[in-house]
């Protein structure tokens, strides 16, 4: 039987091999994810991101204990640094979040980011789409530790949480640009630290200047102790409010048009990357374009507008 249609029928272990083969980019897994399209769409993705050691992976675990509570089935996206060395990646956020290794309704998995940058894996929304057709009703993707403009997360989750923790120095340095202007909610954890309310205090007046306009969303900042499961329970209220928030705005019709065409346009980039290259393999193309540009007979731009025109010329 197809990988798809155990997934359909919920079989977690079919789910894990599925994911395995979408990270690995077999191409058998598109077949699957082709069956798996229609029956997908259902599940709320939440994304957690903000930078190395803001607590991301103990407040994921709360967030998935509050969610369960309510009877919802969880499934989590951790994503975790490659070595640009080695190639290698710990995967070591699943250990915080060990509590939930029993239960059944919480699927749990980890994904290297393979070289990829913005603070997610290329298999991310493909591994999330599964989740999705196994019958998870939440979906947290958490990012590896970004910095200040990788933010592929907000392409990505319905309701995205920037979590910042004081002492990083210049907190508003940590957060200017490009993650400022992401974030539905802005979480400042490990609260019980000194300097948390000055944190909360910049978040806000930062905030205030982009204020939205009437009728948009608001973000809001919010003081947690993961650790201790402090203010998790508001946390959760808000990003509620903010998924009620797109439904009766209709905001969330718009994100969702957004999302399918990066996906797609995503798909595309990488489908054409790969046939450009087996193109180019059939007859030493790339060779001969390497010696051109190093003896300087041909540069690059005519080069590549040249091999889209044998492709086409051929198609």
């Amino acid at each position: 039987m197809p990988f798809a249609e155990q997934v359909l029928n919920g079989d977690i272990r079919a789910a894990a091999r599925l994911m395995r083969d979408i990270d690995d980019n077999r191409p058998q897994a598109v077949d699957d994810l082709k069956q798996l399209y229609p029956r997908t769409g259902q599940a709320y993705i939440i994304g957690i991101t903000g930078p190395p050691g803001a607590g991301k992976s103990t407040l994921v675990d709360q967030l998935t204990a509050s969610f369960r509570a309510k009877g919802k089935k969880v499934g989590v996206v951790a994503i975790d640094p490659t070595s640009p060395f080695t190639g290698g990646a710990i995967l070591g956020d699943r250990i915080r979040m060990n509590r939930h290794a029993t239960d059944e309704g919480v699927f749990i998995r980890s994904l290297a980011t393979r070289g990829a940058m913005g603070g997610l894996s290329r298999s991310t929304s493909d591994v999330a789409l599964v989740m999705d057709a196994l019958g998870m009703d939440i979906v947290i993707i958490e990012t590896v530790g970004v910095g200040q403009d990788e933010v592929d997360i907000v392409k990505a989750a319905h309701t995205t949480c920037v979590v910042m923790v004081p002492g990083l120095g210049d907190d508003i340095q940590a957060i200017k640009a490009g993650i400022l202007e992401i974030g539905d909610i802005f979480v400042v954890n490990k609260a019980d630290r000194d300097g948390a309310d000055r944190t909360a205090r910049e978040l806000n007046t930062m905030l205030e200047y982009r204020m939205a306009p009437e009728g948009c969303w608001n973000p809001q900042v919010f003081k947690t102790e993961a650790q201790r499961g402090t203010g998790i329970e508001e946390l959760v209220s808000e990003i509620l409010l903010h998924r009620d928030h797109l439904i009766s705005s209709g905001t969330i019709d718009t994100f969702l048009r957004e999302r399918d065409e990066r996906h797609f346009v995503d798909i595309l980039r990488d489908s054409l990357y790969k046939k450009v290259l087996d193109y180019m393999a059939t007859d030493a193309t790339l060779d001969r374009i390497l010696t051109g540009m190093g003896n300087r007979t041909i540069d690059p731009y005519s080069a590549a507008e040249q091999v889209l025109e044998g492709m086409l010329g051929e198609r």
